[in-house]
């Protein structure tokens, strides 16, 4: 088996949510649809858990949003490329082809 690592993973996605929201729901799957073609990182921040007071205070009332960061960052940043509310398919991948090049 194949070890995963930033060169297959060109991207990573960081999925901001919180529950109740139906809006990131739907664009949950929108990720996955895009993950199902195209590998990236993924990882999910529930803004309203413990510890992401940071997250919170940027996305509280604005969730979904993700961040589109190259492969291999350590955390995505406030600076990170971004998309909010009602995602497309094509905007999430016209910013990993965006990140991925830079």
């Amino acid at each position: 088996m194949f070890r995963a690592t930033s060169r297959l993973l060109a991207c990573r996605v960081t999925f901001f949510t919180r529950t109740p929201c139906g809006l990131c729901d739907t664009a949950k799957a929108v990720v996955q649809n895009v993950k199902s073609k195209r590998p990236l990182e993924y990882h999910e921040i529930d803004v309203m858990e413990p510890g992401y007071e940071k997250w919170k205070s940027l996305y509280e009332f604005d969730t979904p949003v993700i961040h589109i960061d190259k492969a291999g960052a350590e955390e995505t940043t406030e600076s990170s490329s971004k998309l909010m509310h009602r995602l497309k398919e094509e905007e999430v991948m016209t910013l990993m082809d965006q990140a991925e090049r830079s």
